[in-house]
């Protein structure tokens, strides 16, 4: 990364359907700031569909952005592959509808919006000022009510075998890397915001590789957003004030903090947010 650039991002996550001008839902309404950066931690929609898909691409694209790097989340049910497979026996159209959900995704409508949809894995960005990112992206959480992209308390997506806690298998076909600068996956990690909600393996991975951002979503209670100094002790946090407040205080949509990345190998912004501008 060009760690001498500037650069700016909106964080959106839980955005479940909402449509901009549907004024009962949420107090994130256009105008919204220009950034160089949007990035959406998941759950695009309540229960999936392709019409919801569409409708969060029309959403996606109000926003002045010249990138929007978008994952899935627990609700995005087609976007899962496996929760498709698991599912066939209710509706043989359940893998049909996998294939029409990515096409969405991935195809004219997302290119139309300017959307980038992540799949989980590593990634690279550039920007028009020279700014370079890496960031890795991955849609699962812990299993919850038999939705999309689960994985059991016992098993590690993030960290490869011998770097797991005792106990805990390594599951991980694309593990956080060392030197990523953006996290950003729809569970969170346990400790930060979330109470006893978040994943212990998530945590040890991000503890790990130290990224710039890790931004995240899912426990719609506890947004906000904190700025981590790992030291010896573990570490050591402070609350941020969002410089966005008209996103705050709604039912889906929630934020409070804004922040200027000023990074060293021991910094990170912890962002559990729905709109937040920095």
């Amino acid at each position: 990364m060009a760690r001498t650039q500037a650069t700016s991002f909106i964080v959106l996550s839980d955005t479940h359907d909402y449509q901009f001008g549907d004024k009962a839902l949420s107090k994130l309404q256009l105008p919204v700031p220009k950034v160089d950066v949007l990035l959406h931690c998941g759950d695009l929609t309540q229960v999936g569909g392709i019409p919801a898909f569409k409708k969060a691409l029309k959403m996606l694209s109000n926003f002045d952005a010249e990138h929007k790097l978008v994952i899935a989340g627990n609700h995005d049910l087609e976007l899962d592959e496996g929760w498709c497979k698991a599912h066939l026996e209710e509706d043989e159209d359940y893998l049909d509808d996998h294939a029409r959900a990515m096409e969405v995704m991935k195809g004219q409508l997302a290119k139309e919006a300017g959307v980038t949809y992540l799949e989980e894995g590593t990634h690279t960005f550039n920007l028009k000022s020279g700014a370079t990112f890496k960031i890795y992206a991955s849609p699962y959480q812990p299993e919850f009510n038999d939705y999309a992209f689960p994985y059991k308390l016992n098993e590690d997506r993030f960290n490869a075998s011998g770097e797991t806690a005792e106990g805990v298998v390594s599951i991980a076909e694309n593990p956080i890397p060392a030197g990523v600068d953006i996290v950003m996956t729809h569970g969170p990690l346990k400790g930060f915001r979330d109470e006893n909600l978040g994943c212990e393996n998530t945590f040890r991975a991000v503890q790990r590789a130290k990224p710039l951002i890790h931004c995240f979503g899912h426990i719609h209670e506890g947004y906000g957003a904190n700025k981590i100094v790992w030291d010896d002790a573990g570490k050591a946090e402070d609350d941020l004030i969002n410089k966005y407040p008209q996103a705050m205080d709604s039912d889906n949509l929630m934020s409070r903090g804004q922040v200027r990345c000023s990074h060293t190998d021991k910094v990170i912004q912890l962002l559990d947010i729905s709109a937040w501008w920095y």
